[in-house]
């Protein structure tokens, strides 16, 4: 087994893995799956102080659930068709006329191969807020849209066993 090295944080993808009973994972394109900046890949305890009777000096603090920062997905803005921009402007657009429809997605990232390293996946997310980047004439900027995503929770899957063999077979 080699030495190991921390990977880069710059090459990844995010796939719409679709509802759990619509699967679109193969049907999503490319264009969808690639941004510019992903964060909010980030789960914290939420706690309740305790305070002990007779015992004025402390508080315990019990942790309550697990609490999850929105998902923000950065891109320059996309000028055809998008399935995700079309889900965000429905969702976000619709005033709630029609049902919110959660999705799976799944943010991978990749080694110099193209090998998924590690896995994130996003379960019952859905659109809280899309943006545009300002119009300024005076700057030579690219349009930025922002896409800002709740979910129920997230998992981390762990693919770099794998990607490594399949680099040493090929």
């Amino acid at each position: 087994m080699g030495e190991y090295y921390p990977p880069g944080a710059f090459y990844f993808t995010v796939h719409l893995l679709g509802t759990t009973t619509v699967p679109t994972f193969s049907a999503m394109p490319s264009i969808d799956s690639r941004f510019q900046e992903v964060s909010g890949i980030q789960s914290e305890w939420e706690f309740e102080p305790v305070s002990e009777g007779g015992e004025n000096r402390f508080q315990h603090q019990l942790p309550t659930r697990a609490k999850y920062a929105n998902l923000v997905l950065k891109r320059g803005a996309v000028t055809g068709g998008s399935p995700l921009v079309l889900w965000a402007t429905n969702t976000i657009g619709s005033s709630l006329a029609i049902p919110i429809v959660p999705q799976n997605l799944m943010v991978m990232l990749l080694n110099e191969d193209s090998l998924p390293l590690i896995a994130w996946v996003f379960v019952n997310a859905y659109p809280v807020k899309w943006e545009i980047s300002t119009l300024d004439s005076m700057k030579n900027e690219l349009l930025i849209e922002t896409l800002e995503l709740a979910y129920s929770y997230f998992w981390q899957v762990n693919l770099g066993d794998v990607a490594g063999m399949a680099s040493a077979a090929g």
